[in-house]
C-alpha cells in the first residue's frame, strides 16, 4: 500500500523504529507503554469492535483504489466443486457431475476478464471468495486471460489458504463476515451464482434481499444451472404463497454456460433500483 505523508506532523511508522531502539527496561517492557496501534492484545480487546470493523472496511477499499479498480463482477459458488479432471475425488456423485461448472466458471472469467482487459482492466475485475473449488476456476480463468482478479478470503477454524490463482496484490483476508460481504457487493456491476451450500446460499439471499428491497442497484444477477437450484429452492412456491412477489422472480436469471452469461450480462436491460416492493 503507498504512503501518503503531506503534512508536517512525524509519520507514525518514524516512532514505530523509534519504539524499537528504546532501552530495555521495566517501564519500557510493560504492555502499558506500547504504542496503541501496535499493541495486539490491545487491539483485540472486545470495545476495539467498533475499530476492527473499520480497519476491515477501509484497508481493502483503499487497497483496491490505489489498484485503480473501479467495478467487478462478482463470482459465488461452492468450494466442495472440485475440476472435472478431479472429480472422481468428489464425496458424491453429484458433486462430480457438478464439476462441469468448475469448467463453465473458468471460462466465464476467461471471458469477462478478456473483455475487461480491452478497456484498460479496472472495470468489471473478477472477484471470488479466494478459497478452492468455483472460487478456484474463476481466479484461474483470469489468469488464463492474463489479466487479475481479486479474491476475499476469510479466516475459518480449519485450515484455509487463497487459491494459487488470486493476484497476490488483490488477495485480501476477513475476520468479519459481514465487512467481506459488503466488498463483495460495494463494486459489483454482476453477479453469479453458481451451485453451493449453505455459504452460496446465504451469499445468494443477502444479495437478493438488497436487491429486492431496493437497497442495491439492480444488476445482472445469474444462476449457473437451473436444474440444481429448481432442485434445491421452489421458487415458484414462495411466489404462489404470497411470501414473496411474481416480479421477484424476475430479479434473477438461469444460465448454462459462460457465453449464455456473456450474452445476457452484455444486453441486460433492468430498471434502477426499486422505490417500492411489489406485493406490500
Amino acid at each position: 500500500m503507498s504512503k501518503k505523508n503531506n503534512n508536517p506532523l512525524r509519520h507514525a511508522d518514524k516512532d514505530m523504529e523509534a519504539v524499537d531502539g528504546v532501552p530495555v527496561t521495566p517501564q519500557t517492557q510493560a504492555p502499558a507503554y506500547q504504542l496503541a496501534f501496535t499493541d495486539s492484545d490491545f487491539m483485540c480487546r472486545e470495545e476495539l469492535r467498533p475499530v476492527r470493523l473499520q480497519l476491515e472496511l477501509l484497508k481493502p477499499e483503499m487497497m483496491l483504489d490505489e489498484y485503480g479498480v473501479r467495478s467487478t463482477i462478482v463470482l459465488f459458488g461452492g468450494a466442495r466443486i472440485p475440476e472435472p479432471s478431479k472429480k472422481d475425488t468428489a464425496r458424491t456423485k453429484t458433486l462430480a457431475d457438478l464439476s462441469r461448472f468448475y469448467d463453465e466458471t473458468r471460462e466465464f472469467a476467461r471471458l469477462m476478464t478478456l473483455k475487461s482487459m480491452e478497456g484498460g482492466g479496472k472495470e468489471n475485475v473478477i472477484v471470488t471468495g479466494g478459497g478452492p473449488g468455483v472460487m478456484e476456476a474463476g481466479n484461474r480463468g483470469a489468469v488464463d486471460a492474463g489479466g487479475v482478479s481479486i479474491g476475499l478470503n476469510i479466516v475459518l477454524p480449519f485450515e484455509q489458504a487463497p487459491n494459487e490463482y488470486v493476484t497476490p496484490d488483490l488477495c485480501f483476508n476477513f475476520h468479519y463476515f459481514a465487512i467481506r460481504k459488503m466488498h463483495f457487493l460495494m463494486r459489483a456491476k454482476a453477479i453469479c451464482v453458481f451451485p453451493g451450500g449453505f455459504g452460496t446460499m446465504d451469499e445468494l439471499f443477502e444479495a437478493l434481499t438488497l436487491i429486492q428491497t431496493g437497497r442495491m442497484q439492480r444488476v445482472p444477477f445469474l444462476l449457473f444451472g437451473r436444474d440444481f437450484w429448481q432442485s434445491i429452492i421452489n421458487w415458484d412456491a414462495l411466489a404462489d404463497a404470497g411470501t414473496i412477489s411474481a416480479e421477484d422472480l424476475d430479479l434473477f436469471r438461469f444460465v448454462e454456460t459462460a457465453q449464455e452469461a456473456m450474452d445476457l450480462i452484455e444486453n441486460w436491460d433492468a430498471p434502477s433500483a426499486r422505490e417500492s416492493i411489489p406485493g406490500r
